[in-house]
């Protein structure tokens, strides 16, 4: 019994690893339709709402505040796998910033020259 236990396991952690990396890669797919001025549903829609293996997608959604004083909406979409850990760290996200609900940027870049001091985690090993 411990052996079929077992084996159900590792091909549960395999079918979890493929099902992840599909959607990393639909991600970086998906980045590339993208345009500036597109309204916040239709890159919802390009990019998917979907959650897989207990992964939500998009991976997390902030407000913060510009340095215009203006609130920005970002979803952030994981499109990497870094390290091997099953811990999903700002580096392997890529930020989707809105205002007003229309996209004006997206990436790490644009996101730090639109929220000052944004606190951005990576895994140091």
């Amino acid at each position: 019994m411990k052996k079929v236990f077992m084996l159900f396991l590792i091909v549960q952690v395999f079918a979890c690893a493929g099902s992840q990396e599909q959607m990393r890669t639909k991600n970086r797919e998906n980045l590339l339709r993208l345009s500036l001025g597109m309204e916040k549903f239709e890159v919802l829609q390009i990019m998917g709402t979907q959650t897989v293996d207990y992964t939500n997608n998009p991976y997390k959604v902030e407000t913060p505040l510009g340095r215009d004083g203006n609130l920005y909406e970002v979803l952030f979409y994981n499109t990497e796998q870094k390290n091997k850990d099953h811990v999903i760290t700002d580096d392997e996200l890529v930020p989707l910033v809105f205002n007003n609900n229309t996209l004006v940027g997206w990436g790490w870049a644009f996101l730090s020259e639109i929220v000052p001091n944004y606190q951005y985690q990576i895994d140091v090993k």
